[in-house]
């Protein structure tokens, strides 16, 4: 039949499946106009920032409040550097986040491949003790930190500000995962090549461990980017050894505070991790999807 009669109405079929169509469509529309705003809510304080730090120094506080001030003072960038030795703290905050980074994911690879490819008593007992050091928040940590660091004559040195966070068991969790997921079939075939556990990590798992990598390099590089409380406590020459959350704290002083500069500079420290992230996108999207599926 052509029709069909239902409550005495008649229904052509053929119009229900564009019916069908043009409600998916009205659901996608709906569903990206959401999305729109969500992301929108979520980005206003970038744009409120950046156009903050064009702004001259007399139109940040105007009434009623305004988006652009009266003109663009491409200068707030330059005058940032010139305010205080903002140069001195980028790379600070680079080689203190680069050198965390290194070591973070070199010990986290090492930590992982163990925990998850080799065979020794107390390995899972040891693991579960690792993990539970997870469940200690760092600002616990900072006064007996403190007094190791004074205890080896560390206190205003870059090596406190990278060492004791260079060691986390979350990077050891993340790589133990996806090595979890790796066949073992890939160890049993190296073995038969003649290889031993230390040839067939570096030939073997660690190139395949690159997604991962890249992801607990992120998670690294950020966490030590953005650290305020630990070198607020451990560094006392600030222009020497201060990273960019001190230098951003210096932008506040007794005299007052230039809101511009201060934005200004907030924009140049997000530069860095921005740069990372595109870099590593593609490595960054893999590593998150296979870093998920361990434990099988």
């Amino acid at each position: 039949m052509s029709e069909l009669t239902s409550s005495n109405r008649t229904i052509n079929p053929r119009a229900l499946p564009r019916t069908h169509r043009q409600t998916g469509r009205v659901r996608h529309a709906v569903g990206y106009v959401l999305l729109c705003l969500v992301a929108l809510l979520f980005v206003s304080p970038l744009i409120y920032m950046v156009a903050t730090s064009l702004k001259p120094s007399a139109d940040v506080f105007t009434t009623p409040p305004t988006l652009w001030g009266s003109s663009i003072e491409w200068g707030n960038y330059a005058q940032a550097f010139t305010y205080l030795p903002f140069a001195r703290f980028i790379l600070n905050g680079v080689f203190v986040a680069a050198a965390g980074t290194a070591i973070n994911v070199a010990v986290a690879v090492l930590s992982g491949y163990a925990f998850s490819r080799l065979r020794w008593r107390g390995r899972n007992t040891v693991f579960v003790l690792f993990l539970a050091t997870l469940m200690i928040p760092q600002d616990v940590l900072v006064i007996p930190m403190y007094v190791m660091m004074q205890g080896f004559g560390w206190v205003d040195t870059f090596q406190a500000l990278i060492i004791p966070w260079a060691f986390t068991a979350l990077g050891a969790f993340l790589v133990r995962q996806f090595f979890l997921t790796v066949p073992q079939e890939l160890d049993d075939a190296a073995r038969v090549d003649g290889a031993g556990a230390i040839r067939t990590f570096f030939s073997v798992m660690l190139p395949l461990a690159r997604p991962t990598m890249a992801v607990l390099a992120v998670f690294s590089f950020i966490a030590y980017w953005n650290s305020f409380l630990w070198p607020l406590v451990i560094v006392n020459d600030v222009e020497a050894r201060g990273t960019i959350p001190l230098g951003l704290q210096q932008f506040f002083g007794q005299q007052g505070s230039e809101w511009n500069l201060v934005m200004a500079a907030s924009v140049i420290s997000m530069l860095p991790t921005v740069v990372l992230l595109i870099l590593l996108q593609k490595h960054l999207v893999k590593g998150i999807v296979t870093s998920g599926l361990g434990g099988r």
